[in-house]
């Protein structure tokens, strides 16, 4: 058996969705079509995200940005990564062995993953600190110890599944489109409760501790000034409108990106949790909750360009900048005609113009 699952050497495609005649096509149709789409959506969307960050100097100056584009650099490298299953699927020859390289395909996937579920967790903190401790935010949260915490977290995502290279168990089911993967890598009961341990409980705890007093916070911040609006109108006749507070807006935005990526991830992390505590597996479910999961790489960018204003005014003024540049190519400048980066400068503080 080892010889068969050592290469991609069999003479019939190993794939987990086969529905009828699929099953006579010379490779894996469903699943290349899945993984291919989702790998240019991924790729695509998170090489936009970063390019409007780089051309958007307004959008750097909010310490969450580069928690973010840690996030899009860390997807857009999920993207890449997929091109690899891709290949296998397509009975396209590898340059290494199926075993070495199914079990660095889930490594780097889980360790990519792990980045981004940390860079919610930090997302989360630094938006608690400017909300409790406005005052001292700026000494507390300086580039220096920013760019810090990003390498400790891409360090302690490294270590976190390393020991799957030294046969402790398998991190995941990323790898599970290779055939050694579903058949010879098993998981360890131990292994994963070290992964929930270290990684999906502390992210979790720690993003529903912060985000629920921040709505707390600022719920009770809206009270105290409608309260103080109300006794001002009645003394003086006239009514206002309440303000909410301002950080909530933002921390939404961040709440839905932290919300979809659990909501996507839960069911993979379920299904994990159950097959190695129970030791059954199923390679539909298996690829259908690793495919939903990694899908978030995606759904990030959505979210986050949809729901920031700055970000959509950059992305539109900049597509409308390439478009017409590409138009008139041959037309000399009009000298009133707003640069890219002169209407970045122009747009206002990143904090005004959120939602």
């Amino acid at each position: 058996m080892n010889s068969t699952l050592d290469g991609n050497q069999s003479s019939h495609p190993f794939c987990l969705l086969t529905f009828g005649n699929l099953e006579t096509v010379d490779f894996c149709l469903l699943e290349v079509l899945i993984i291919v789409f989702l790998t240019v959506l991924i790729i695509s969307g998170n090489i936009i995200v970063i390019f409007v960050f780089h051309c958007a100097p307004l959008l750097n100056h909010h310490t969450t940005s580069y928690f973010i584009q840690t996030m899009a650099y860390a997807d857009l490298l999920v993207g890449v990564s997929c091109l690899v299953p891709s290949l296998s699927l397509l009975h396209y020859p590898l340059p290494v062995e199926e075993s070495l390289t199914c079990q660095v395909f889930g490594f780097v996937v889980s360790v990519l993953k792990s980045v981004s579920m940390a860079s919610l967790a930090c997302i989360s903190i630094d938006r608690y600190i400017a909300i409790t401790k406005p005052l001292t935010y700026n000494t507390l949260v300086t580039p220096w110890r920013l760019r810090v915490c990003i390498f400790l977290i891409w360090l302690y995502s490294t270590l976190v599944f390393l020991p799957s290279f030294f046969h402790w168990g398998k991190p995941g089911y990323h790898g599970d489109v290779f055939q050694w993967c579903a058949e010879s890598w098993h998981t360890d009961p131990y292994f994963t409760l070290f992964i929930v341990v270290m990684l999906y409980a502390p992210a979790a705890l720690i993003v529903c501790f912060t985000y629920f007093n921040i709505f707390r916070i600022c719920q009770q911040h809206t009270k105290e000034i409608s309260e103080r609006q109300a006794r001002f109108s009645s003394q003086s006749g006239e009514t206002g409108e309440v303000q909410t507070c301002p950080d909530k807006r933002y921390a939404m935005v961040l709440f839905r990106i932290t919300s979809v990526f659990y909501i996507l991830w839960l069911p993979y992390i379920i299904y994990f949790l159950l097959e190695s505590s129970t030791g059954h597996s199923n390679r539909f479910a298996s690829f259908l909750t690793t495919w939903l999961a990694i899908s978030n790489s995606f759904c990030n960018c959505v979210i986050y360009s949809l729901s920031n204003s700055v970000f959509q005014r950059g992305l539109k003024h900049l597509s409308g900048a390439m478009c017409t540049s590409c138009a008139s190519q041959t037309i000399a400048k009009d000298p009133y005609t707003v640069t890219v980066h002169e209407y970045f400068l122009l747009l206002g503080p990143l904090h005004d113009g959120l939602l």
